[in-house]
């Protein structure tokens, strides 16, 4: 529990213990900037309505003091809550309680509330920070970027005495600082907009010829917000595209993964942005069930592929009649029928010729000299692979093929889950399941078979972000294939192991069944193939994908702008090839959402309507399931997902956040975390089970764990948050269930 009072220095004085200003302060007076001293008030005291303890830090501080309000949803990048809650200056020692008293109201005023509302802050606490005056001669706030232009030039304003004058409008001159009093302050902003990592509104005074910081935040009109939930009220799930990317994206990416995902139902779009993180709109996918009246059905088949929505959330309907919406199915119908047909026509070919196409366009993205030249090669040739030949493969990499689902139910009521799902594995042999090739190609380079520029050439576009053209890809680094051996184990012990369990389940399946074994043995043939022509689209786009990220780098390379290109759509980087180099001035404030949002954990599986990324993570009571702005869906007392693959492990947990943090999994632990993919797969073989966030049936965790044969949980929503590492947890991966085993 958090004291009631905290010196504003404390390292405890953070977003939840004393509100955005407090922790902004702190941060501050951490880093070694000129702040007054003072203390806070914390949030646990506004809930308890307790000043236990004030007047003695009152009187250890000495007076006159600011009183200053400070709300857990207050000075952040996106909502700064400026003028919203209320400050007292000049407080004695009588006017003490009273001013906190006002700064504690104010949370609830009118003007307040209705800024929550209109920013969807379903709720915030106070904290009040209380500092010793400073007797300014002058005061003013510097902005170190143009909060009007958005130029990174600074700008100060500057009065006579305290700011209040500023801050209402009635004066403004930085005439009353001399060329070196303004060097000394741009110089203490540049500092703290290092400090942050974007620019800052800073409110200043001048005591005594000595400059003090009296407050620092992000300037909000510089903010630039990627935010798709703003459109409307959906229901959205990162499901499976959580893990084809598990980041955020940058621009570019984004521009990139639309030309993928541009269907919509009239305007409401099939997919969306939400804070740099891909989400599909299961409003959309439920809607063409709506017109038959079979949403339900619709959203229970869907849960293989975006996964399962959690009990007590409803699925808003499209502001559509069922009349609009077929219209717009219908309407827009074209587009999606063409690229089925291309996929089953043209996807083997496409498949078969991608690998040698790709090098050839890298080699050729090397050899332009100009911008022109550069321009003109895509034009000619990666435009079409973007837009014609990339979509046929995201058709082929999102196919299901043979009615695994259906199939594998059946196979449950024949043999049973773990049998099932035993049968339902061994799809590596024979052209290759792409999620295992990498691990198998790893082994081989360990044993000799396998030189590592030949893994290069065959996997070296895979890794755990490869769909963010801004990530290096593996190839790219030299020392990433031995940082891979060395978290790997021995996965051919375990193919082998998994391998007799499949042969004995099939006897098994035999000599009960034998009427049905051929039928059976046709269709986990089919299934089979479905799911390495599956894998192996996905890796021939993301190989695709490589050259996207050649082709930016390059770019930049020829005009000289470095990695600016990553912070614009791909239209416009086409456009600054051409020479309209004034879109570089929107470099800054992309580059800065993108970091703003990168500093935040991985948002919730499940969203319902209006949701900003940054008040969900400054609250205390945030969940890693679900966030439905529209009702109080009760939090779920256990631990349950998909059955990924079946078996009973019992064993020490191991919470990973991301990917570099591999090296402290011990063999035998169980892997927790929020999301993997095939950048994860050597750590698989060290692992005793599989515990994920994010997943379905299909995922990549489900898959990779079957193959190998350790048991899997996936898509739970709320493991990573309900499990700390060190935990002894059961996983039964046929059950879908995870508990927490008493310790003896």
């Amino acid at each position: 529990m958090i004291p009631l009072i905290l010196p504003l220095d404390d390292p405890a004085a953070d977003l939840a213990a004393v509100g955005g200003k407090g922790a902004s302060l702190a941060r501050l007076i951490r880093a070694g900037l000129p702040v007054p001293a003072g203390f806070c008030l914390t949030t646990r005291a506004y809930r308890e309505r307790s000043m236990e303890g004030v007047l003695e830090a009152f009187q250890a501080l000495g007076g006159p003091v600011a009183v200053r309000s400070s709300a857990t949803a207050e000075d952040l990048p996106g909502l700064s809550f400026a003028g919203q809650h209320d400050t007292v200056l000049n407080v004695d020692e009588s006017g003490l309680f009273d001013a906190i008293l006002k700064c504690w109201d104010s949370l609830q005023s009118a003007r307040a509330v209705a800024y929550r509302k209109n920013n969807a802050v379903d709720s915030a606490e106070m904290a009040v920070v209380v500092q010793r005056m400073a007797p300014a001669d002058v005061s003013g706030v510097l902005f170190t970027a143009d909060p009007v232009t958005g130029r990174t030039e600074p700008v100060i304003n500057a009065v006579h005495g305290l700011g209040e004058a500023l801050v209402s409008g009635e004066a403004d001159s930085a005439d009353l600082l001399d060329d070196a009093q303004k060097a000394e302050l741009v110089s203490l902003g540049e500092r703290i907009e290092a400090l942050y990592g974007m620019p800052m509104d800073v409110e200043w005074a001048l005591v005594g010829g000595e400059f003090q910081i009296l407050q620092a935040r992000p300037i909000t009109s510089l903010r630039v917000e990627w935010n798709d939930t703003l459109d409307g009220d959906y229901l959205w799930s990162n499901g499976n595209v959580g893990e084809a990317i598990p980041e955020v994206m940058t621009p570019v990416t984004w521009s990139l993964v639309k030309v993928l995902s541009s269907a919509a139902i009239g305007p409401h779009r099939i997919s969306g942005n939400i804070g740099g993180r891909f989400y599909l709109n299961i409003s959309t996918y439920t809607a063409i069930g709506t017109v038959i009246g079979k949403s339900e059905e619709m959203l229970r088949s869907g849960e293989e592929t975006f996964g399962r929505i959690p009990a007590g959330v409803t699925v808003p309907p499209l502001p559509m009649s069922r009349l609009e919406i077929l219209g717009a199915v219908l309407k827009g119908a074209g587009g999606p029928l063409k690229q089925q047909f291309l996929y089953r026509t043209r996807l083997a070919q496409l498949v078969r010729d991608n690998p040698g196409r790709c090098a050839v366009a890298r080699r050729r993205i090397a050899d332009c000299e100009s911008p022109e030249a550069l321009l003109a090669l895509w034009r000619r040739e990666l435009d079409h692979l973007l837009r014609f030949v990339c979509p046929i493969l995201d058709a082929g990499a999102r196919m299901i093929a043979g009615g695994p689902a259906a199939f594998r139910r059946e196979l449950v009521e024949l043999v049973g889950e773990e049998d099932a799902t035993t049968l339902l594995t061994g799809f590596h042999a024979g052209a290759g399941l792409s999620s295992v090739g990498p691990l198998i190609g790893l082994a081989r380079v360990r044993s000799g078979e396998l030189d590592r520029q030949e893994y290069a050439e065959q996997w070296g576009h895979r890794g755990h972000n490869e769909f963010e053209i801004y990530q290096p890809r593996p190839a790219e680094a030299p020392t990433w294939i031995t940082a891979q051996m060395e978290a790997l184990a021995d996965p051919e012990a375990l193919l082998q192991r998994q391998a007799a369990a499949r042969s004995e389940a099939w006897e098994r399946l035999v000599a009960a069944h034998p009427g049905q074994a051929g039928r059976i043995e046709k269709r986990l043939a089919k299934i089979g193939a479905g799911a390495r022509a599956r894998e192996q689209a996905r890796s021939e786009m993301v190989r695709a994908f490589w050259v996207m990220r050649a082709f930016v780098l390059r770019a930049g390379e020829l005009t000289k702008t470095g990695d600016d290109l990553f912070f614009l759509p791909i239209d416009d980087v086409l456009r600054v090839l051409g020479g309209e180099t004034s879109l570089l001035d929107r470099v800054h404030g992309q580059r800065q959402a993108y970091e703003r949002y990168r500093a935040l954990p991985p948002y919730p599986a499940v969203i319902r309507g209006r949701f900003d990324p940054e008040s969900w993570a400054a609250s205390r009571d945030r969940r890693a399931d679900l966030y439905d702005a529209t009702a109080d869906v009760p939090m779920p007392s256990d631990i349950t997902g998909f059955p990924g693959s079946a078996g009973v492990v019992e064993g020490v947990a191991r919470v990973l956040r991301w990917i570099d943090e591999g090296r402290a999994l011990e063999p035998g632990e169980i892997l927790v975390t929020s999301v993997t993919n095939v950048g994860w797969t050597p750590l698989f073989t060290r692992a005793a089970a599989v515990v994920t966030d994010v997943g379905a049936p299909l995922s990549h965790a489900a898959i990779v764990a079957r193959e190998l044969g350790i048991p899997a949980v996936v898509g739970c929503g709320n493991a990573t948050t309900r499990i700390s590492t060190g935990d002894v947890i059961q996983v039964d991966g046929a059950r879908g269930t995870v508990k927490k085993v008493l310790k003896k």
